[in-house]
């Protein structure tokens, strides 16, 4: 299944140019994150997109500006905290015409203007979303905007998170992973990637996939944010939300057993596996 998607993707015309595999727009960041808007948007650049902009708190530019080379980086307004502010909503909204996918959370904190931002822009920008971390936070509560949707939504929880927005126990989610996945799937029409060993991915349609790659040492801080770029640059490089997630979880997890194989599974951290995902995509094609 994982090879027959990846060869959905892999084939690059010589006429083509950077605008031919889509352009990811990632809105992360806050003053205590600043290592979770470069991790996303640099996932999804070395997974193969065209073209990557991060929007993030204006305040915090000249610091992601120093780390990051390739990827664009769009400051926004933002709070006395130093997260997004409901001020930044409009130039979001008019930026995202230009982007083919959108990934929302890594490390936006939960400011509840910010949490509120969040509910705006995946309920007013009709791109496909990728939403992870403090964005699945700012849904607990009103996952029913999810069910008026009609561009697509992937959500990654954890355990955790999944616990705060559907408030069953994480022990409970744990002990009927697929069950959980599948039925808020189907409920909400949204592409669910319950995240842990084994990570689940259940789409509305009923389809699944249980992927078998990956480590105990990928229990690291920024792990989850590489994942989330992986997959928003697989759906604007044309794979369906679905597809996008079976073969981001894959290779996320591949380039994490490949980075273990080399430092062992104690002192991996998410850099390590921005490093090997250009290996991990060469061994499938």
């Amino acid at each position: 299944m994982i090879e027959k998607i990846y060869k959905k993707m892999a084939s690059r015309k010589a006429s083509s140019h950077k605008g031919s595999y889509g352009h990811v727009f990632v809105i992360a960041g806050s003053a205590s994150y600043t290592g979770a808007p470069y991790l996303a948007s640099q996932a999804a650049l070395i997974s193969g997109s065209g073209l990557v902009t991060l929007g993030l708190p204006k305040s915090l530019h000249p610091i992601l500006a120093k780390k990051l080379i390739e990827v664009m980086i769009k400051p926004l307004p933002e709070t006395e905290a130093q997260t997004l502010s409901l001020g930044a909503a409009r130039e979001i909204i008019n930026f995202s015409k230009k982007a083919d996918v959108v990934a929302v959370g890594p490390g936006l904190s939960l400011n509840p203007l910010t949490k509120k931002l969040v509910l705006n822009l995946i309920r007013d920008i009709p791109k496909p979303f990728v939403v992870d971390a403090d964005g699945i936070s700012a849904l607990a509560g009103h996952c029913d905007i999810l069910k008026r949707l009609r561009h697509p939504v992937v959500l990654t929880p954890h355990p955790g998170e999944m616990s705060n927005i559907i408030g069953k126990s994480a022990a409970f989610i744990q002990k009927n992973r697929k069950k959980v996945a599948h039925v808020f799937a189907k409920e909400y029409n949204v592409v669910l990637v319950l995240k842990g060993h084994r990570t689940v991915v259940a789409s509305p349609d009923g389809k699944s996939y249980l992927n078998k790659t990956g480590n105990p040492g990928m229990a690291s801080g920024g792990v989850g944010d590489v994942l989330t770029g992986v997959i928003a640059s697989f759906i604007g490089q044309g794979l369906s939300p679905f597809e996008a997630s079976a073969l981001g979880v894959y290779v996320h997890g591949l380039a994490g057993d490949l980075a273990a194989g080399e430092k062992g599974q104690l002192s991996l951290i998410a850099t390590d596996l921005l490093n090997k995902i250009p290996e991990a995509l060469k061994a499938l094609g």
